[in-house]
C-alpha cells in the first residue's frame, strides 16, 4: 500500500493531473464543429495557374459541409477550376491574392444540380437549396469567359431566335432557392455568361461587390429572379448588358450606395409581380442603353417602387416605362391572361446628363452596335390600347440632353407597341413623352438642351389628371411649340417657366382635349401661350394669370 504522504506518491498524483490538465487545454483550443477553416491546398490544389483543382476545392467544400459548416480558404494563387457546388453554412473566404480562375476548356463545366435551364445552366460556382452560403474575401472570381467569346449571343431580344442563341457558355455564379445568401467585397469579372444569377433566394446580401464583366455579349452584373428580401449595397458594377435586372416577382429589395455602367440597361424590370422595391443614392454612367427600364404586358402587375438621389453621367435613355397587355400576346390565345398593372412609381432627385447616341467602351474588344430607334431618346411613359400606367411622379429632376431633334421627328407617328424602348423610334419630344397615363405628377422639372432641338419639350398623348408644377424647359423659336398635349384632359399647369424664346408654350390637339389649365408662372417668352389644332376646341384650355 502506497504511504500517502511520500514525495513518490504525491508526484504521480500531481503528474496525472499535470496531463489530464494539458489534454483538457488542447481539447477546449480545437475549433469548434462548425467554425473550422479547410485550406485548399491540404486537398491538395496548387494554384499554379495551370493544374485543374476543381477536385481539391470541391473536396474542401465537401469536408467543410459534413462538418457542420466552416470556412474554405482559397489562399493567395491561381486556381483553376470548372464547376464547384457550394454548400450549407459554407464560407467559401478568397485571400486578398487569390484568385479562383474558371477554365477554358468547355469539358470542365456542367449543368449545376437542380439549377433550371432556362437561360442556361452551365456554371461555374452554384448553390441548390442551400442555407447561409458566403462568398467573400479580397480576392477574384475570374470566369476567363473571353475563351468562350463566338460573337454570338443568347438571341433573346426582339425578332431573334432564342432556340439559336449560345446559351451552354457557364454563368460565373448561379444560386437557386437559397436562403440567407451573403456575398461581400470579392472581385467578380470576365464571365462568359451572366456574372450573378440569384433565382427564388431569400434573404440575399450582396454587398462591397465589385463587378467588371465585358468580355463576352449577355454579360449582366447581377441578375435576379422572383427573390425576396434583397439588400445590395455599396456594389460597382461594370458590364456589357443589364447591370442589376429584376425579372419577376422581386419583393422587398433596396439597392442603395452603388454606381453602374453598361451597354444596355442598369434597372431592368419585365414580367412577374414585382412591388416593394426602393432604388436610392446611385450613380450611373456610360450607360448606352436604357438605365431605367420598365416593361409590363398581360399577367403582370408592377407597383410601389421608388428612384431617389440618382446621378446620370452620360447616358441614354434615361427612363422608359412601357405597357402593352398585347405585347407579343400569342394570337387567339384561349383563357387570356388579365390586363398588365403598372402603378405607383416615383423618381426623385435625379439629375442626367443625355447624350445623342452611344459610344464604345475602351475596355471592350468588341464594337457596340446600335439600332435607330436609340439615338435622340428622352423619358418615356408609354402605355397602349386601353392600357394606361397610373400614380406616376417625377420630381425634382435636372435633365441636360444633346438634342438636334427635327420637325420630322417631332411629327412622327409612335407605333402602339410598347415592348423595347428602342421599338417605338426617336420619340416626338426630346425631354418627356407620356402616352396613356393616368395621376401623372411633375414636380420642379428643368429640361435643357445643348444644341437645338425642334422637337417640343413635353408631349403628352392620352394623358388624363395630371399636375404639372415648375416645369422649365428650354424651347426654340423654329420649333411648333414648347409643349404638346393630343386627347389630354384634366390637367394642371403652374408656375411653368419657359427658359428660351419659343413659338407657342403649348400647342393642344385633338377634340377629345379638355380640362386644361394653365395657372401663373413666367411664360412670356414663348410668341403666344396656347396654340389649337386637330379638332381641339379653344374651350378646352383656361389661363389665370
Amino acid at each position: 500500500m502506497s504511504n500517502p504522504t511520500s514525495r513518490r506518491y504525491f508526484a504521480g498524483v500531481l503528474s496525472t493531473t499535470a496531463i489530464a490538465a494539458a489534454a483538457a487545454q488542447v481539447a477546449s483550443a480545437a475549433p469548434a464543429s462548425g467554425t473550422r477553416t479547410y485550406d485548399v491546398r491540404e486537398y491538395g490544389a496548387k494554384g499554379d495557374g495551370a493544374t485543374l483543382d476543381t477536385a481539391a476545392v470541391q473536396s474542401a467544400i465537401d469536408a467543410c459541409a459534413k462538418d457542420k459548416g466552416g470556412t474554405v480558404l482559397i489562399p493567395a494563387g491561381d486556381y483553376v477550376v470548372g464547376t464547384i457546388e457550394l454548400k450549407s453554412n459554407v464560407t467559401l473566404h478568397i485571400a486578398a491574392a487569390g484568385r479562383l480562375l474558371g477554365s477554358g476548356n468547355p469539358d470542365h463545366y456542367s449543368a449545376g444540380k437542380g439549377v433550371p435551364p432556362s437561360n442556361g445552366n452551365v456554371v461555374l460556382l452554384y448553390a441548390v437549396d442551400a442555407d447561409n452560403v458566403t462568398i467573400e474575401g479580397r480576392g477574384a472570381i475570374d470566369g476567363h469567359g473571353d475563351k468562350f467569346y463566338t460573337g454570338k449571343g443568347d438571341n433573346t431580344g426582339p425578332g431573334q431566335n432564342s432556340a439559336q442563341g449560345y446559351k451552354e457558355r457557364p454563368h460565373l455564379a448561379i444560386f437557386y432557392k437559397c436562403r440567407n445568401l451573403l456575398v461581400r467585397d470579392v472581385f467578380l469579372t470576365r464571365s462568359a455568361y451572366h456574372c450573378v444569377r440569384v433565382l427564388q433566394c431569400r434573404y440575399v446580401h450582396l454587398d462591397g461587390v465589385r463587378i467588371h464583366n465585358r468580355v463576352n455579349l449577355n454579360n449582366d452584373g447581377f441578375h435576379l429572379n422572383n427573390n425576396e428580401y434583397v439588400n445590395i449595397a455599396n456594389c460597382n458594377i461594370m458590364c456589357q448588358d443589364d447591370a442589376c435586372a429584376l425579372f419577376g416577382s422581386n419583393r422587398f429589395v433596396t439597392v442603395t450606395n452603388c454606381s453602374f455602367s453598361t451597354r444596355w440597361s442598369v434597372f431592368r424590370f419585365g414580367g412577374g409581380e414585382p412591388e416593394n422595391i426602393t432604388v436610392s443614392n446611385c450613380v450611373i454612367y456610360e450607360t448606352y442603353g436604357c438605365p431605367i427600364k420598365i416593361r409590363c404586358s398581360a399577367g403582370s402587375r408592377i407597383q410601389n417602387m421608388s428612384f431617389s438621389n440618382i446621378i446620370m453621367d452620360r447616358v441614354t435613355g434615361p427612363i422608359s416605362i412601357g405597357l402593352d397587355s398585347n405585347y407579343h400576346r400569342p394570337a387567339g390565345e384561349q383563357n387570356p391572361r388579365p390586363k398588365g398593372i403598372l402603378r405607383n412609381l416615383s423618381f426623385n432627385g435625379i439629375h442626367a446628363t443625355v447624350v445623342a447616341q452611344g459610344g464604345q467602351f475602351a475596355d471592350m474588344s468588341f464594337k457596340n452596335n446600335f439600332r435607330p430607334g436609340e439615338t435622340r431618346s428622352c423619358i418615356v411613359l408609354n402605355g397602349v390600347g386601353d392600357d394606361y400606367l397610373e400614380g406616376i411622379t417625377l420630381s425634382d429632376i435636372h435633365v441636360k440632353y444633346d438634342g438636334g431633334g427635327t420637325l420630322e421627328e417631332a411629327r412622327r407617328d409612335i407605333p402602339k407597341i410598347a415592348g423595347e424602348y428602342f421599338e417605338i423610334g426617336t420619340p416626338p419630344a426630346y425631354g418627356l413623352y407620356a402616352r396613356n397615363v393616368r395621376g401623372l405628377n411633375l414636380r420642379n422639372v428643368r429640361f435643357e438642351v445643348g444644341t437645338p432641338d425642334l422637337r417640343p419639350a413635353v408631349v403628352f398623348d392620352h394623358v388624363e389628371d395630371a399636375a404639372v408644377n415648375g416645369l422649365s424647359a428650354q424651347g426654340n423659336p423654329s420649333a411648333e411649340s414648347l409643349l404638346r398635349f393630343t386627347d389630354t384632359r384634366d390637367t394642371l399647369l403652374t408656375a411653368s417657366r419657359t427658359l428660351t424664346n419659343c413659338a407657342a408654350f403649348l400647342e393642344v390637339e385633338g377634340a377629345a382635349s379638355q380640362g386644361i389649365t394653365i395657372d401663373g408662372g413666367d411664360i412670356s417668352k414663348a410668341a403666344s401661350p396656347v396654340k389649337f389644332s386637330g379638332g381641339a376646341n379653344k374651350q378646352s384650355v383656361r389661363i389665370r394669370s
